[in-house]
């Protein structure tokens, strides 16, 4: 098989997977996040209402709830500036391994 069939299988796959839950789950998939299912299991486990321990930071500085949007963007900052740090540092060290490599063959 050429590359180029083999690309085009691929992109078909990929676009399978992308439409096939659209299309079979409509408009009637629920999504919710990980902490409103632990909350959930928790109260349907000890039958209590589950109530936060604390306040986020930010909502008690500005005594008031952030927006979704403002909590997304906050989250992607968090997930990029922990990226960075671990590939500066993944970096770092595939230089000095090369480098040490270079220096041991001279």
């Amino acid at each position: 098989m050429s590359k180029g069939k083999l690309a085009v299988i691929l992109l078909l796959l990929c676009a399978v997977i992308i439409i096939a839950p659209l299309v079979l789950y409509g408009n009637t998939a629920e999504f919710g996040g990980a902490d409103n299912a632990g909350s959930e299991a928790i109260s349907e486990l000890t039958e209590e209402e589950n109530e936060p321990w604390f306040t986020p930071v930010i909502e008690s500085v500005l005594g008031m709830e952030l927006p979704g949007e403002v909590e997304s963007l906050l989250f992607c900052l968090q997930a990029a500036l922990g990226s960075g740090i671990f590939f500066f540092f993944f970096g770092r060290y595939y230089e000095r391994s090369k480098w040490e490599t270079r220096t041991s063959e001279s």
